[in-house]
């Protein structure tokens, strides 16, 4: 009887111990997520922003959020994130939504779109004007949460081996280009492919395509692009390139509420920095392009062809409209945003750009 009773309350207070240290138990509970990435390993800029994000998380969060990367190396699957963070293989991912267009047409409206937002105005769609909320609207019958992973800014119209001086010069083009610029393209008679990073030199150098659109300098000038295609035009197609970080639902729900609003500050905070950094170090490659590289013949598309894409691009994007409910509701929705907020742009870095040219 003396035995039972001992028994009872070693039990008694063993339960009240638990209960006690639960807690602090749960507080030091480390949480571990896998990060697939479309880069190759230690690809600058973009392999940045991810490293930048994961280790952003495990100080914030004092060791309890740890984030492994995979580069594309290690998964073989450049342009398989979508499927990979939605299967729950991966717990995260970062890339670009166009690339997964073919899974769901509605994500790669969040990426950047031709003759859209310059990248603080799609920043600013995104945070405060409804973008965020339409981007969860996509995402979620998939089991995904969709973050801004990273802007590169308004990137470069791509490398070509021949000047193009026309529309008729467009027909026929292998040009390596993703997203929507790459369905207005194939309207007007070019032939759009798409490439991982890692083969884009290669597939240059031996004609499987004529010309290709990377970044800007920020990243092409270190892919050796010059050296077979000197035309090297403006932009029309990402005027805003935003990467994505995907992150499983499911998995995201079992973090703490702490975790889950550390993971989402390391993320914002991360593209960010990737977008400052993008900025920088295309000012520096432009420098180094125009002193050290001064047979690259930086060109504009002429207005005829810029007027061609754009009707390609309205048709397109009209199209779409009407074929999709929740497509109307976010081409309208980026639609009424830019006619608002470039008003302002306009009035305030255009006229201030403006007042300053010779």
């Amino acid at each position: 009887m003396i035995h039972l009773k001992f028994t009872g309350k070693l039990l008694s207070a063993l339960a009240l111990a638990a209960t006690l240290l639960s807690p602090a138990m749960a507080a030091d509970k480390v949480y571990k997520l896998k990060l697939a990435e479309s880069w190759p390993p230690n690809f600058p800029i973009f392999g940045g922003a991810t490293k930048n994000m994961a280790a952003m998380a495990e100080k914030m969060s004092n060791g309890r959020l740890k984030i492994t990367i995979d580069a594309k190396n290690k998964h073989k699957a450049a342009f398989g994130i979508f499927d990979m963070v939605k299967s729950g293989q991966y717990d995260m991912g970062h890339s670009a939504s166009y690339y997964w267009k073919g899974k769901d047409p509605n994500t790669l409206y969040f990426t950047t779109m031709p003759f859209g937002m310059i990248a603080p105005e799609q920043y600013a769609w995104f945070y405060h004007g409804g973008g965020m909320e339409l981007m969860k609207k996509v995402y979620d019958k998939h089991g995904l949460l969709s973050f801004p992973g990273g802007n590169t800014g308004n990137q470069m119209g791509g490398w070509f081996r021949k000047e193009i001086k026309s529309v008729d010069d467009l027909k026929g083009l292998k040009m390596r280009i993703p997203g929507f610029a790459g369905e207005v393209l194939a309207k007007v008679g070019a032939k759009p492919t798409n490439i991982p990073a890692g083969e884009l030199y290669t597939a240059l150098e031996r004609n499987t395509i004529d010309a290709l659109e990377w970044v800007g300098p920020s990243l092409d000038l270190r892919m050796g692009f010059h050296k077979i295609a000197p035309y090297y035009y403006t932009g029309w197609h990402e005027p805003a390139t935003e990467l994505q970080f995907l992150v499983n639902k499911r998995k995201f729900d079992k973090l703490p509420p702490d975790l889950q609003e550390i993971l989402i500050t390391a993320m914002k905070t991360a593209a960010y920095d990737m977008y400052i950094q993008s900025y920088h170090e295309s000012a520096e490659n432009w420098a180094k392009m125009k002193t050290e590289y001064p047979n690259i013949k930086v060109k504009t598309f002429p207005k005829e062809v810029m007027d061609a894409l754009r009707k390609a691009n309205e048709a397109l994007l009209a199209e779409r409209a009407a074929a999709d409910p929740l497509a109307k509701e976010v081409i309208e929705s980026q639609k009424n945003y830019l006619a608002k907020v470039r008003k302002w742009t306009d009035i305030s870095d255009r006229a201030y750009l403006d007042s300053l040219s010779d």
